[in-house]
């Protein structure tokens, strides 16, 4: 592998847990590598470095680390896709996605996502980077990010730490960014996952706004709920699918549900759930003993949670409490993000899990196969901590319409179409949250067409089992592909 190394490198000094560390404000270093992507040989760069973020007098504010993987044929970009990779938290590094998902690297894991040792990378077969350029942001305190203290050695959090304060620095990377690596004649794709939807939601709108930058599509991976109000009955009711789609995967339901396709199951869940549950929960205590009790049975039969502990809690169980009441009697918790994941408590007892099952296997991992990756593949050197969850708190929630955001990016730009990507065994962010979310993005409906949904039997991070690694990838492909106008096609209505 043939390596070139480029540094143009200004250090500051920024002190981090009592250590002085040098943080790079604005370096760069290329390496060269191939990968096989579904039988073809792909020649490709990675440049990975950190690039500032500019205050308005053009003083370095925060330095930004990131990883850019470009195709080494193709010398002309103005037909190339460029897809910008961001996750979520808000405090989670770029790194999920990274090398487990659509990077030509990936974690050596076992086929449904569990850790493996000895830990480390494989070529990712599926990886997007045969149609599209990628480059994965870290948001300051992610990974290696780094605010910049000022000449007095403060930092103002609230530039960074916050919904609309995020989106508003990051857009004006963004802008430097596509500038330096002049891509912006480049088709523009966001793809962002969990908190990371809020954020590229959030940007399609700001880049128009401020930076005059009009995207070709976002895609949200396991999104939030993207400002969009459901407290309440549609909460409550939202829930349910969800918990059939796990008793189902652990063949708690009975037979003549278990015998059904996942997806024919969550057809009939999600119609009751609609048509039948929600003006129950509307009328609340008022509704009668008789269809509470019918309710209450309905929901059991659709859950594996015994009907009794639903009339305990007033129809509206929590799902927390379904995490911990599921495999009860097993001795087992369900996970969080990925409710095929066990975990077991120091007792059986109580209304919670102990931890997320689910996280700590990820992290497993995760940490040592990035650490290792960009230090000895990329040849990135430094003696900062990379953070998988970096310190964002407390983090500014208020304001936050980044699902009006993105409905207003879409009216405005005829060519920007969106995907959302969910799996379902995710608790959460659920996957009939996200479909709830999407047909709330468009109440005309004049959008529709702009819109799809794909769902997949696996959990927030769906890349993680290896069918649906194969098959996210793909239907990303589909999307670009579907989303590029035809040539001389003009943007109207």
């Amino acid at each position: 592998m043939k390596k070139i190394f480029t540094l143009i490198c200004a250090l500051i000094t920024f002190s981090s847990f009592a250590q002085q560390v040098k943080v790079p404000v604005d370096t760069t270093v290329v390496t060269n590598h191939s990968v096989t992507i579904k039988g073809k040989n792909i020649n490709y760069s990675a440049q990975t470095g950190m690039q500032p973020v500019w205050d308005d007098q053009g003083n370095p504010i925060a330095s930004l680390y990131y990883t850019y993987y470009k195709r080494s044929d193709i010398k002309n970009t103005e037909n190339r896709p460029l897809v910008i990779s961001f996750n979520g938290g808000p405090g989670s590094a770029s790194v999920w996605m990274h090398i487990a998902y659509t990077g030509p690297r990936i974690l050596k894991i076992d086929d449904e996502g569990y850790p493996v040792q000895p830990y480390g990378i494989k070529e990712n077969p599926y990886s997007i980077l045969d149609v599209a350029d990628i480059v994965y942001v870290n948001p300051v305190n992610t990974g290696y990010s780094r605010p910049i203290p000022d000449a007095d050695g403060k930092v103002d959090k609230s530039k960074f730490f916050g919904v609309n304060q995020d989106i508003s620095y990051l857009a004006e990377w963004l802008n430097t960014f596509v500038t330096r690596e002049n891509r912006w004649l480049s088709p523009k794709y966001l793809i962002g996952e969990s908190y990371g939807t809020t954020r590229v939601s959030g940007l399609a709108l700001e880049l128009q706004n401020s930076q005059w930058m009009y995207l070709n599509g976002v895609i949200l991976v396991s999104p939030t709920e993207l400002g969009i109000d459901r407290e309440g009955p549609v909460e409550i009711a939202n829930r349910l699918p969800y918990f059939a789609a796990t008793a189902w995967y652990h063949q708690l339901l009975p037979q003549e549900l278990q015998s059904k396709s996942l997806t024919d199951l969550l057809d009939e869940v999600e119609a009751y759930s609609i048509n039948e549950l929600l003006p129950v929960l509307v009328k609340g205590g008022y509704a009668s003993e008789a269809i509470q009790n019918t309710v209450a049975e309905k929901m059991a039969y659709y859950s594996s949670i015994d009907k009794k502990v639903y009339l305990q809690n007033n129809l509206e169980l929590p799902i927390r409490t379904f995490w911990k009441e599921l495999k009860r009697e097993d001795g087992f918790t369900v996970g969080r993000l990925d409710s095929r994941y066990l975990g077991i408590d120091r007792k059986d007892a109580g209304e919670n899990p102990d931890y997320n099952a689910e996280l700590t296997s990820w992290l497993h991992s995760f940490t040592p196969a990035i650490n290792y990756y960009l230090r000895e593949d990329l040849n990135f050197k430094t003696d900062l901590k990379y953070f998988m969850f970096g310190p964002v708190h407390p983090w500014d929630r208020s304001r936050d319409n980044s699902g009006e955001n993105l409905r207003q990016a879409m009216a405005q730009n005829p060519n920007l179409d969106v995907m959302i990507q969910s799996g379902y065994f995710d608790g959460a962010c659920t996957y009939f949250n996200a479909k709830y979310s999407m047909w709330q993005l468009d109440p005309s409906g004049k959008m529709k067409d702009r819109l799809s949904f794909k769902g997949y039997e696996s959990g927030h991070m769906m890349y993680l089992r290896k069918a649906d690694l194969e098959t996210a990838n793909e239907d990303i492909r589909e999307f670009i592909k579907n989303s590029l106008p035809a040539a001389g096609a003009s943007a109207k209505y």
